[in-house]
């Protein structure tokens, strides 16, 4: 037994003197330089980091958006628009090339061109957006076999819009992409989303945009971004300060019903009549209207009496969102339950949104950079080699009950992730352009501005 007891203590101590030689103590190692085991890159990118990933995402689109029309039972190409019938379809790719989320895409293609000077993804909008201009004056009277001309039509929602998701976001784009200069005659369908916002679309009796679903007078935060900056880049275009009033008098009734002040983030879904008001503080949601407060910011003249509400606004919703940052850079799915899954969009909105406060000064540089740029590292783990964006939110209507929102499906086909990936990428970029940063003692930290 003694044996047993001393060859046990021997073992021991040769283990104690064997431990000591190579274990990372407070004593051995400085053990603040440890490396962590950061779910995703930690740090600060490269320019030509954030540029791959524009570049993967453009590819991608540039081979799966084809402009055209098809016979949709033939499958061969309709160039000819005086042929144009009931069987003609748009050409089939992995989206819709006039839809809301690509009205961001194209306004995404056109940041990033701006930013990193590269034509490609400006002329990706330009191709996209002079077919449709061209386009639309074959179906300017209706085509011979259309049982229901308006319902059926490929351009039907630009031309004849019902909703602001079928013109808001497009009619934004285009007015984006004319004031830097595009040729395509696009003016005519400004024109008609503009007049379809401003004077058409249903609204609450003060006259806050709204919609009659899922309940009558229901207010959807997504129609901030729907509706505001359509009106806010028109008055920038025009000059007008109808639209700038119009804008900042449509932010400003969304906030006072569904923004949450001391969480500094928005429900989803207001109901008016409605005694009780349930919050659901989607993500996604969150991200529109956080791009719109940065969107009309962008326009807003700096004397126009309003601006400072709308500015005290976006700042209250920045302080908001980044309490909600989860450690691996995103944000989940519901802002405030953390066992809701992670989600791709609504981060890189948010990017977009920190990005461009930081670069115009409207938030304290050294304060959201950081955050900022880890926003922007977790979102491109998420485009992969083909350029797909993944772990979207599908598109998602307006609930009252936590189900929904939790189990909402994602996909690389969700149209949502890629307008806001590249609007992300291009304004970090220029972040990055126009500020220094380190790495001091492990933590990402922003030095100064870079003197041009």
């Amino acid at each position: 037994m003694k044996k047993h007891l001393l060859l046990f203590l021997v073992c021991f101590a040769c283990f104690a003197v064997n431990y000591s030689s190579f274990a990372q103590t407070d004593a051995t190692t400085p053990l603040h330089l440890l490396k962590p085991d950061y779910p995703m890159p930690y740090g600060i990118p490269k320019q030509e980091d954030v540029t791959s990933v524009l570049d993967r995402i453009h590819g991608y689109l540039n081979l799966v958006t084809p402009p055209g029309f098809i016979n949709g039972k033939t499958e061969a190409p309709v160039t000819d628009l005086t042929k144009i019938d009931a069987d003609t379809v748009l050409a089939r790719g992995d989206f819709r090339i006039v839809s809301y989320e690509w009205g961001v895409t194209y306004a995404g293609m056109l940041l990033a061109s701006e930013a990193t000077g590269d034509p490609r993804f400006r002329d990706y909008t330009e191709k996209r957006l002079s077919f449709i201009a061209d386009a639309a004056g074959g179906f300017k009277k209706p085509v011979a076999g259309y049982s229901d001309w308006e319902a059926k039509m490929p351009l039907r929602n630009l031309l004849f819009p019902r909703a602001l998701d079928d013109t808001g976001a497009m009619t934004a784009a285009m007015i984006k992409a004319k004031r830097a200069g595009s040729k395509a005659n696009i003016q005519p369908i400004i024109d008609n989303g503009i007049g379809h916002i401003m004077n058409k679309q249903y609204r609450l009796a003060d006259g806050t945009l709204a919609r009659n679903r899922p309940q009558p007078n229901t207010l959807w935060l997504d129609d901030m971004f729907m509706g505001v900056p359509a009106i806010a880049q028109m008055g920038k275009m025009t000059g007008d300060t109808k639209y700038y009033d119009e804008a900042a008098k449509q932010v400003l009734s969304f906030a006072k019903k569904m923004f949450n002040k001391e969480k500094g983030i928005y429900m989803h879904g207001w109901v008016e009549g409605m005694t009780e008001h349930p919050e659901f503080h989607w993500a996604r949601a969150n991200g529109w209207a956080f791009m719109t407060e940065a969107e009309i910011l962008e326009v807003l003249p700096e004397n126009h009496p309003l601006r400072p509400q709308i500015l005290a606004l976006y700042r209250a919703h920045a302080k908001g969102l980044a309490s909600y940052q989860s450690g691996s850079g995103f944000w989940h799915q519901l802002l405030d339950h953390e066992d809701s899954y992670l989600e791709t969009s609504a981060t890189a909105i948010y990017a977009f949104a920190y990005a461009r406060g930081v670069n115009r000064g409207w938030l304290d540089a050294k304060a959201y950079a950081p955050m900022t740029l880890l926003a922007w590292n977790a979102v491109s783990t998420k485009v992969n080699a083909k350029g797909q964006v993944e772990g979207t939110c599908v598109g998602t209507g307006m609930a009252f009950d936590p189900a929904f929102y939790y189990h909402r499906p994602t996909s690389m086909f969700a149209a949502h992730g890629y307008g806001p990936t590249l609007l992300a990428g291009a304004e970090v970029f220029s972040m990055l352009k126009n500020f220094k940063f380190e790495i001091n003692d492990s933590s990402v930290q922003l030095v100064e501005p870079i003197k041009k």
